[in-house]
């Protein structure tokens, strides 16, 4: 091994330089794990934590080791180390906004949520303007809508107003441009130009009128008697959609993204768009559309479910089958007819209608669901799977075309 003389030993070259970033990345390791193990790691990693790291971890403690568990910060069963004042919990808020970023905040969040019961404290004002917002947190304000007092309503607003413009600002754009083409390419016309010739179908409809070319070793050409084409979208409205969400409490990411794509469809001339919201009643909310915000506070999550009743009344609403698309969100879990439900969604796709199921329209991928009624669909051609809001545009886009959806490999079901 090549040697060289450091100050009064001599070592192999870069042993003092090793030493020290092995040094570092141990005492890095050894800091990382008891963040994650919480104070009674202290002896077992013989790390001692002050300034930031030292505030950190009691932003952690108050949330994850109220009970004092062994275990780590994982442990089940540890309860609140924030106690009742809504200033300690004020402070604790932005605390962990200062400390960590905004997805680590969001989820200390959520887990303030379910596991310190701090439900109640959303209803305050100054608590609504310490969280950080988004969809999960929406989703719970909705949920507690019906005993928000007057005082914190208009806050409460303002909130989910801010993630709605965030998810319009990501979402609209992308979702506009898909469904545009779609409707530009499901309007087919027998004389179209040039460039809006869909060649794939000329081709197939005049197989027929292949000709065989003399002298060219069998090779031939076709002869196109009927030119297939994609027709450019009037201003007309050219398909009616139908979202129809279940608005159970599992469901509340869901309903925030439709509502939110609800209003981007509705601002499509060419589209008509009607959106329904159901527990074990079924509410027509499309008279509010042009607000998703609207939309959401009209809704109430929780309750029972009756998805039968809800694909009755979108049912008696379809006037073109043909030209319609059902989209059904929902985990499957009917508390109404089961028998009806299917039959609905059969005689659905047998007029001509496009139906989608939805588990859920989030980022979470599926929840727990319904298998049974899940395959139930599948076999009816009505396949149901999670859908992200970015992939929700192109599911829609392949509806409007009639063409295959595009299921996503791992929750597609059946």
């Amino acid at each position: 091994m090549t040697t060289t003389r450091t100050a009064g030993a001599d070592k192999p070259a870069g042993t003092d330089e090793t030493a020290r970033v092995h040094g570092a990345d141990d005492g890095e390791r050894l800091r990382r794990w008891r963040m994650v193990l919480g104070a009674d790691s202290s002896q077992s990693t013989g790390c001692t934590l002050t300034g930031r790291d030292a505030a950190m971890d009691g932003a952690l403690t108050a949330l994850y080791e109220g009970g004092r568990q062994p275990g780590g910060r994982g442990g089940s069963g540890r309860s609140a180390g924030l106690g009742a004042s809504a200033p300690s919990v004020a402070r604790w808020l932005g605390d962990i906004r200062t400390y960590f970023p905004s997805s680590v905040v969001q989820v200390m969040q959520r887990d303030a949520i379910d596991r310190l019961g701090l439900s109640a404290l959303l209803l305050e004002p100054e608590m609504l303007e310490a969280v950080e917002a988004d969809v999960h947190l929406v989703g719970t304000l909705l949920s507690l809508n019906k005993v928000m007092p007057e005082t914190t309503k208009e806050t409460a607003r303002a909130v989910v107003r801010k993630v709605v413009e965030k998810l319009e600002s990501r979402l609209t754009t992308r979702t506009r441009a898909a469904l545009t083409g779609a409707l530009d390419r499901s309007a087919k016309v027998s004389r179209p130009r040039h460039h809006d010739i869909d060649w794939n179908r000329t081709i197939r409809a005049n197989l027929k009128n292949y000709l065989t070319l003399p002298g060219e070793d069998g090779a031939g050409t076709i002869v196109p008697e009927r030119l297939i084409g994609y027709g450019r979208a009037a201003q007309s409205v050219k398909k009616d959609v139908i979202l129809c969400i279940d608005q159970s409490g599992s469901m509340a990411a869901s309903v925030v993204y439709a509502s939110v794509f609800g209003a981007v469809l509705a601002s499509m001339r060419a589209l008509r768009t009607r959106l329904v919201v159901f527990d074990t009643a079924v509410v027509d909310l499309t008279d509010q559309l042009d607000d998703p915000v609207d939309v959401l506070f009209g809704t109430q999550l929780g309750g029972g479910t009756d998805i039968n009743r809800a694909l009755a009344y979108c049912q008696s609403r379809i006037t073109r089958p043909a030209d319609t698309v059902v989209v059904l969100i929902s985990d499957l879990y009917e508390g109404g007819i089961r028998n009806e439900m299917l039959k609905r969604v059969a005689a659905m796709k047998a007029s001509g209608v496009q139906f989608v199921t939805l588990l859920a329209l989030s980022d979470e991928g599926a929840p727990a669901y319904d298998r049974d009624h899940a395959s139930a669909l599948a076999a009816l051609g009505a396949p149901a799977f999670a859908c992200t809001p970015d992939l929700f545009p192109e599911v829609m886009a392949a509806a409007i075309e009639k063409r295959p959806l595009p299921l996503p490999d791992t929750e597609a079901h059946g």
